[in-house]
């Protein structure tokens, strides 16, 4: 039986990551990460189509380990579902459940929504030259993973990794 979004299976349908625990999507959010890790040495200086995997790939990345901290605060994934790709939305959300972020980091993932760096990065080659730079990618993604893993991590009772 082929299971697919939206699919029935004795008559209910459901939408991949319903059942998904916090845990489960911290461990997602911890491979994206790593995979930008190794996308972002093949990427070329002043080729910026050639840097859009890693920045997706980020982008991705940071909005799980957000997603893995609202799970943990109660939040389903069919509500994670309707946000889209709104950063933004997330990060203001987490603030108000206890997720405590530098300024500068909050700016920059209002940024990202606002420009749709996500899509940009995935449908947008043209536009490939306007992400945010790459170093303040990079600092968004390692606050957010460690603050997001350190809560979820805590939940479960696990001594939180410090080189996720």
């Amino acid at each position: 039986m082929a299971i697919g979004p939206g699919v029935s299976i004795e008559g209910q349908k459901f939408a991949p990551g319903d059942e998904a625990t916090p845990q489960q999507v911290l461990e997602l959010a911890h491979a994206y990460r790593l995979a930008a890790g190794v996308l972002l040495p093949t990427g070329r200086r002043r080729k910026p189509l050639s840097r859009a995997p890693y920045r997706l790939t980020a982008i991705q990345a940071i909005e799980l380990y957000l997603n893995a901290f609202l799970m943990v605060r109660g939040l389903t994934a069919a509500t994670l579902r309707g946000m889209g790709h709104d950063l933004a939305l997330r990060s203001g959300l987490a603030a108000d459940a206890g997720l405590k972020l530098r300024k500068k980091t909050v700016e920059h993932l209002k940024a990202l929504s606002e420009a749709r760096e996500y899509l940009i990065m995935r449908y947008g080659p043209e536009l490939t030259g306007n992400g945010s730079p790459l170093n303040r990618l990079d600092s968004t993604l390692a606050e957010v993973a460690s603050k997001a893993s350190q809560i979820v991590d805590s939940k479960r009772g696990k001594d939180p990794s410090p080189g996720r």
